[in-house]
This record gives C-alpha cells, sequence and structure tokens, in this order.
C-alpha cells in the first residue's frame, strides 16, 4: 500500500532540517502529503523558535512540490507526537541528540515503542541524500522483523538491490529449513531484487555487524524490528535496538 501521510517532528536545530529535508523528498517520490509537527513545550521560550521551524518546513515543503500540512501544539512531546501518529503512514523523527532534546523524554526510542505506527529515524548528523535505493534488512524470524519488512515495503518498491542479512540464525527467531530463504521468496514475488545472507559471529556485537555490513555496501536505508518495553516510565530496549539507534548513521525504519 503505497504512503499517503508522512508526519515528521520538527525543530529548528540543523539537523531538524536535514530530517525535513529527507521526510520532504520521500514524500514527493511516494506522492504522499508531508505533515509538519513542531511541539511547544513551553510557549514563551519556543514561539520564536516555532516560526522559525514553520519557515523551513514550508520552504523544503515547497521546493520539493508537495502538499503539506503545519502543526504547532503545545505538550509534553512524546504524547503529541503519539497522538498525530495515529493518523499517518510513516511517522519521521530524528535521533536522540544530548545537546537539544533535554526535555524531550524517550524520544525516539518510547515513540517508536508505543507510537503503532512504522518510524524511519533520521541520523543527527549528515545530509540525507536517498532513501531506499540501497536497503539492508536485519532479519531474525520474528514477528516484529516481519512487520518492519512489510511496513518498509512501499519504500523498497524502487530499490536496486535489498540485502537480507541474519546473524546468529540459529540462536534467534523461527527461519524455516533455510535462513532468510522464506522472506527472500516473499520479497521477489513483490518485483523486488533481493540478495540474502546469514552468518555466525561470537567477537563482535549484531548491531556492529550490520553496521559494518551497511557502510560496506553502501546502505541508505536499515529495516528491523524494534524490541523493548515500557514498565513504570522505565523504557527497557532490546540490546539490538539500542545500539542501532544510538550509533546508526544511516535512516533507519523500526517497528514494534
Amino acid at each position: 500500500m503505497p504512503l499517503k501521510d508522512i508526519l515528521v517532528h520538527v525543530d529548528a536545530s540543523k539537523a531538524g532540517e536535514n530530517r525535513v529535508n529527507a521526510a520532504a523528498e520521500l514524500a514527493a517520490k511516494q506522492e504522499a502529503n508531508l505533515i509538519g509537527l513542531f511541539v511547544e513545550r513551553k510557549r514563551k521560550y519556543t514561539k520564536e523558535e516555532s516560526e522559525k521551524a514553520e519557515v523551513m518546513f514550508i520552504d523544503h515543503a515547497d521546493r520539493a512540490n508537495v502538499f503539506y500540512e503545519w502543526r504547532s501544539v503545545e505538550g509534553h512531546p512524546g504524547e503529541i507526537i503519539r497522538t498525530h501518529a495515529k493518523y499517518c503512514d510513516l511517522l519521521v523523527l530524528g535521533q536522540s541528540d544530548s545537546e537539544i532534546d533535554l526535555d524531550m523524554g524517550d524520544y525516539p526510542d518510547g515513540i517508536i515503542l508505543s507510537a503503532g505506527r512504522p518510524v524511519l529515524v533520521i541520523p543527527r548528523v549528515g545530509k540525507v541524500t536517498s532513501i531506499g535505493e540501497r536497503v539492508m534488512i536485519g532479519w531474525d524470524g520474528s514477528a516484529q522483523a516481519s512487520r518492519a519488512v512489510h511496513d518498509a515495503l512501499p519504500l523498497m518498491k524502487n530499490a536496486e538491490m535489498v540485502n537480507v542479512i541474519s546473524i546468529n540464525p540459529n540462536t534467534t527467531g523461527d527461519h524455516g529449513e533455510e535462513p532468510c530463504a522464506d522472506i527472500c521468496r516473499h520479497l521477489a514475488r513483490h518485483g523486488i531484487k533481493v540478495e540474502a545472507q546469514s552468518m555466525n559471529v561470537d567477537d563482535i556485537g549484531i548491531a556492529d555487524m550490520l553496521l559494518s555490513r551497511a557502510s560496506d555496501k553502501g546502505i541508505d536505508l536499515f529495516v528491523v524490528g524494534a524490541y523493548g518495553h515500557a514498565r513504570w516510565r522505565e523504557l527497557i530496549l532490546g540490546g539490538v535496538t539500542a545500539h542501532m539507534l544510538e550509533h546508526m548513521t544511516r535512516p533507519v525504519l523500526m517497528t514494534h
């Protein structure tokens, strides 16, 4: 199913502008409506910042020639973003940045785990020039990985190549008779060019291996399932999810 509404969280930082630019280019590619959401935490301190962010958002939306909406809402960032995310096909967030996210709470971790929508996380540094041309799927045979793959189908439909990689398949998930084989056949039936690889490693973490392989292949999009749960407001993330969010250098699509 094609993407029709893409919601991007907007702030006035350089990372925020890179995020909006990536979302606008993706909206143009998908012929989707782009929704910019700015969350005002303390109105007297953020009015000027909101106006600056709005001008920046509209400029990028106009340059991408997409239909767009602008929303500026006061409240808790996580709660506001989760509410608006219910009515979009894809949510675009930024990687956590301790220098600017001092009162953002569990962003983006908690939103990924509770929004109920696929989340595309844009790195805090560097400009994103493409999304979905060269894709890597971290496949472990889990329900979360399956959801992530299917949520990513609109982004992969014109990919030059999709790499499916399974690390230590004998210890994770339900892979069937051969790791990656079933998901690769399924993707091929969607007309997606796909390659598969499985390996066993014990001297490097799974997330580090994925990041290393992505660098070697020039990947512009990761697709992975997100693991974790919230208990008494304490967010507990799976090791691969947390490491990927901390050290990512390329866009990552996550679904919980």
